[in-house]
């Protein structure tokens, strides 16, 4: 999900930020998720990777209803607008820029929506369960905070705006491109129900810098089994290993 990037606040990851900014590519490819640079040897790989390792609020998580809480959580208000479509191989996954001018709300808190990428399968899992693929949707408010909404996707139906994005992927990796007349709108990738479960967690990619607040959608929307093979083509499997609980609250709404 994410590359350097400081990070506070909640899913998706996530994917691809630098400290330089959120929108850069990973230049560092020393990590991976398989082999001697997998999830297991992130730690030991660079000196600020060690949160990898040694974090206690780590994601993704394996969510489970029976420990989850539920209560009167308050509603996500979405207001995605349409982007000029940007987009990156950087390496590690599919990742769209998106521009100024689209947020999530909650609790009159506003985050706005930076990037989204891609998982495979989904690194979160509902019930010990992982579904074919995620999208992270991440988001930034005023102060640096992080808060990431992960959607996860299903083997169904063609979803527009995933088949937009992988018909217009770059010829090189590493090199994010601007696809002239072409717009997407993040929207496309919600579920009509909102309801979701949230917790605190972390980056799921080096250096997974903590205190993100994560958003993860109860309902998955569909993708297609064309769509699924494109991307498995690219990357076969660029999921984190799900991370221990250590006594977090996860909370849902009913």
């Amino acid at each position: 999900m994410i590359d350097r990037m400081r990070g506070i606040g909640l899913v998706v990851a996530a994917a691809s930020l630098t400290t330089a900014g959120l929108l850069s590519a990973e230049e560092e490819h020393h990590w991976s998720y398989q082999g001697s640079t997998g999830p297991a040897s992130w730690a030991s790989l660079e000196h600020e990777y060690a949160t990898c390792g040694t974090g206690k609020t780590q994601s993704p998580i394996d969510i489970e209803d029976s420990v989850a809480k539920k209560g009167d959580l308050p509603t996500i208000t979405f207001d995605y607008k349409p982007s000029p479509l940007k987009v990156i191989d950087n390496g590690h996954t599919i990742q769209v820029s998106y521009a100024p001018g689209s947020s999530i709300t909650v609790q009159g808190k506003q985050y706005d929506l930076v990037q989204f990428h891609f998982h495979k399968p989904s690194e979160e899992k509902i019930n010990g369960k992982a579904s074919d693929m995620v999208a992270h949707l991440v988001h930034r408010d005023r102060d640096g905070n992080l808060a990431v909404v992960a959607v996860l996707l299903d083997s169904g139906g063609a979803n527009k705006l995933v088949q937009t994005v992988f018909d217009h992927l770059p010829a090189k990796k590493e090199k994010e491109t601007e696809v002239k007349g072409v717009d997407v709108n993040a929207a496309d990738l919600l579920p009509a129900n909102k309801a979701y479960y949230t917790f605190t967690g972390s980056l799921t990619t080096p250096p997974c810098s903590e205190g993100v607040t994560w958003f993860v959608l109860k309902t998955p929307t569909s993708i297609s089994k064309a769509e699924l093979t494109h991307f498995g083509h690219l990357y076969p499997m660029n999921a984190r290993p799900t991370q221990p609980l250590n006594g977090r609250e996860i909370r849902t709404t009913p």
